[in-house]
């Protein structure tokens, strides 16, 4: 280990800045229920990351792992409120039960998490190709690229599902 580095031991890193941690999410968020959750969340990602771990900024170490968590819970709770507004809008007869709810909900994080990787503009470009069936030169016009530009991001799109869906295989 280089001068400065330590290895990471959870106990001394969670007594150390657990109440940090804490009041940082307590600030961001706005509710102490929810900080309280996730620095729990987060120490448990600690737990998971194995003792061998070289932690050089212990405070920026644990805000990263605790951002991820923040950002991945209002990309799910986005996810929720836009499949709650489609829900409502649909006929009563037509409503999914609770089950498929919740496996719609589940393919729509994991859709989300796929495509989290992505440039927006590519992300979009695939977006409105796959789910609103527009052609390159209508995702073109719409983007305000060319249609090259249109055919790269498609390539990129694929590409990235490709290697997230197959490469851990």
């Amino acid at each position: 280990m280089a001068a400065g580095e330590t290895s990471l031991d959870v106990q001394t890193l969670y007594s150390d800045h657990h109440g940090w941690l804490q009041g940082w999410l307590r600030r961001k968020l706005g509710n102490a229920f929810d900080a309280a959750d996730f620095a729990h969340d987060t120490f448990v990602r600690v737990l998971g990351k194995g003792p061998d771990q070289v932690v050089h900024e212990p405070r920026a170490y644990l805000t990263t792992i605790a951002g991820g968590l923040v950002a991945s819970h209002w990309r799910r709770y986005a996810l929720e409120q836009a499949w709650l507004e489609a829900l409502a809008a649909r006929p009563e007869p037509l409503a999914p039960s609770p089950e498929e709810r919740y496996l719609i909900l589940e393919t729509l994080e994991e859709i989300a998490n796929l495509l989290d990787g992505l440039p927006a503009q590519v992300r979009e470009a695939f977006l409105l190709s796959q789910l609103d069936g527009q052609n390159y030169p209508q995702i073109a016009a719409q983007l305000g690229i060319s249609v090259n530009v249109v055919q790269k991001a498609m390539t990129r799109a694929v590409a990235h599902c490709y290697k997230a869906l197959y490469a851990t295989r």
